[in-house]
């Protein structure tokens, strides 16, 4: 579960917009907005949530959910420390060939 909160603050932490976390999580901009403009927990259909949650977890952001050990308790949003980054590509084997040719 997320709430309209949650996203809000995730999103300031992240330093992105509605249409960035509507690119990352594979939805709408409208979708994202009605998210933000839901009153506590968000409600939509399992699918965009999932890819929401997804999103922002792959993004770097931890979901604090009620009764999870923490000073003040309650919900919240927390920036891990290490963000796991995209692999970087190798080159295919084709293009590789041409560059030791240019060599």
């Amino acid at each position: 579960m997320i709430t309209a909160n949650q996203l809000r603050a995730a999103r300031a932490l992240l330093s992105i917009d509605q249409r960035q976390t509507a690119e990352l999580a594979g939805l709408s901009v409208p979708t994202i907005q009605r998210m933000e403009a839901s009153d506590g927990v968000i409600r939509a259909n399992v699918d965009s949530l999932m890819k929401l949650v997804s999103a922002l977890e792959n993004a770097g952001i931890e979901l604090i959910n009620p009764g999870v050990p923490s000073m003040a308790g309650g919900r919240g949003v927390r920036l891990r420390e290490h963000v796991a980054k995209e692999p970087v590509r190798q080159p295919k084997a084709s293009a590789a060939r041409a560059l030791e040719r240019a060599r």
